[in-house]
């Protein structure tokens, strides 16, 4: 099992969207503690570190998994046509 933790500027991007897209996001992100590579992720390109995105309709979730010491970071969470910028 992962143990999750958020960058502050991710906690803080959770914060500022719709209420309705949460509802959804949480779940994804706390299924990252059971399966950090769910069905759908892929890992980001052009990267040198471990870093992964899920998709959960319009939004990205990117995070970064840590094996050696089994946490899931989640670094960014945004729209589709911001979240790479």
């Amino acid at each position: 099992m992962y143990k999750i933790t958020f960058k502050k500027s991710a906690e803080k991007e959770i914060q500022k969207l719709p209420s309705s897209i949460v509802t959804r996001i949480v779940p994804v992100i706390e299924g990252l503690s059971m399966n950090p590579r769910p069905t759908g992720s892929k890992k980001l390109a052009g990267s040198k570190e471990n870093i992964w995105r899920i998709r959960v309709g319009d939004y990205r979730v990117v995070y970064l998994i840590a094996e050696e010491v089994r946490i899931v970071e989640v670094r960014r969470i945004g729209h589709r046509k911001d979240i790479y910028k």
